[in-house]
């Protein structure tokens, strides 16, 4: 079992381990030692790629990085405050044999972590992240290359340029977004400065908020996972569409013109359902998670669609989309991942899709989105820190096969433990709200004592 990696990379709160500068010096180590020797083997010098979000604790945790890779005889390219996606991005695109972004994601700004991309601009494996712990764990000094050998850091000017165009090449060339207005919130994000200039170079009318980060309000009730102030804004200012990103702008929430929002599922949804028409998806198919509302997989059943289902995270689910050959996949969540486009979960690429199906069709948002309606769904949580399955607790498996068998085949029930957070996530789902909502209120009881 690992012990550093999560569902998404490591993560924890600043100063507490892992998340402490002498901790992160050792994980670059043994990420370092991990990939360098076959790039020495290759007689080239190995390169690492670092992007951070606007948490304050990246002023801390980024030259510990770069201390640590330096040390093993890593030239280091960083970057600033980027979205995650612009690290995978880059990481290719440099030639760099390892890319790295410091975030936490959605989390609060107390929290920090560690994504780490292979040379090809995908998450790590399995396989390869159990090595690193390993690596961790047995200690890699003797790894330190002679002073002569020390690698060298430098900064990268023109990234934001970079991903900007990166990002306005997935919106079609044939179309603009000349009288669109569009509500942006960045979280006080990574995404706050390159966000709304790719909407605005596409020729949108712009209104963006969570664009003032001050290093402790990434996410402070906005983004993606506050969407509330978005859907505001958005009938405040009359706007066509709402755009809500997270901290690091790999995940997305939508808002329509009348402040309703749309989840990743209905995003899922409404983007599988157009590029099926204009024969662009591929795989007969769509790639979410377990989390996904069982209205999606009716809905592209009806479509003559397969929802195929993979563990909770966009790693999972790009790994089940490259098995599965298909090219839309994502997570109920926000996680969106367009594999036409980018090799890991993009917000605003996503969001240019959707915007890219509004022009094209000439419809609102809201007669494009909301295509089926959702089985009534409850996502509640409790504390557990127990390293252990939750699922080899005899308490729990009782629990589970008794309202199993209440939901009598229609509806689901999922207990798992978070990869980001030292809790129990409970998901119920079925026909019957009532019950729904009854199975879910005693199950949060029972596991919250």
């Amino acid at each position: 079992m690992k012990k550093l990696f999560g569902t998404d990379g490591i993560r924890g709160v600043t100063n507490s381990n892992p998340i402490t500068a002498l901790s992160v010096v050792q994980i670059a180590m043994a990420a370092a030692y991990q990939f360098r020797e076959a790039i020495y083997a290759n007689q080239r010098r190995p390169l690492v790629v670092i992007g951070k979000d606007t948490r304050l604790s990246g002023y801390m945790l980024e030259p510990a990085l770069t201390a640590g890779f330096i040390g093993m005889g890593m030239d280091v390219v960083l970057v600033g405050p980027m979205p995650t996606p612009a690290i995978a991005m880059l990481t290719p695109s440099l030639r760099a044999n390892l890319g790295v972004m410091l975030s936490a994601s959605h989390n609060v700004f107390s929290d920090n972590g560690i994504k780490l991309f292979g040379p090809d601009g995908a998450k790590l494996s399995d396989d390869v992240e159990a090595q690193i712990e390993e690596n961790f764990d047995k200690g890699v000094e003797h790894g330190l290359v002679a002073p002569e050998l020390l690698g060298r850091a430098r900064r990268l000017d023109d990234v934001a340029g970079r991903y900007i165009e990166f990002a306005k090449n997935s919106f079609p060339e044939t179309l603009r977004l000349d009288g669109v207005k569009v509500v942006i919130d960045c979280a006080h994000g990574a995404a706050y400065k390159v966000a709304p200039k790719v909407l605005s170079e596409l020729g949108a009318e712009v209104v963006a908020i969570g664009v003032q980060p001050n290093g402790t309000n990434i996410n402070d009730s906005c983004g993606a996972t506050s969407p509330g102030k978005m859907s505001e804004k958005v009938k405040e200012e009359d706007a066509d569409i709402g755009i809500a990103l997270d901290g690091d702008a790999d995940r997305l929430i939508l808002a329509d013109e009348k402040g309703r929002i749309i989840d990743g599922d209905q995003i899922m949804a409404m983007i599988a359902s157009s590029w099926h028409e204009n024969k662009q998806l591929s795989g007969n198919g769509v790639v979410a998670t377990v989390m996904s509302n069982m209205g999606l997989e009716k809905y592209l059943e009806d479509l003559g669609l397969t929802l195929h289902r993979a563990k909770v995270g966009d790693r999972h689910v790009v790994e089940m989309m490259k098995d599965k050959n298909c090219n839309v996949g994502g997570e109920q969540s926000g996680h969106m991942i367009l594999n036409d486009y980018a090799t890991t979960g993009d917000g605003l690429i996503c969001a240019l899709q959707v915007l890219a199906l509004m022009v094209s069709k000439q419809q609102k948002v809201s007669k494009l989105a909301h295509c089926f309606d959702p089985f009534p769904q409850l996502l509640t949580s409790v504390p557990y820190t127990s390293a252990e399955d939750p699922m080899h607790d005899a308490k729990i498996k009782d629990l589970v096969a008794r309202h199993e068998k209440e939901l009598n085949g229609e509806g689901r029930l999922l207990i798992r433990k978070s990869g980001t957070e030292a809790i129990l996530r409970i998901m119920v789902e079925g026909k019957n709200k009532t019950l729904v909502s009854n199975i879910s209120n005693h199950l949060t009881k029972e596991l919250a004592s």
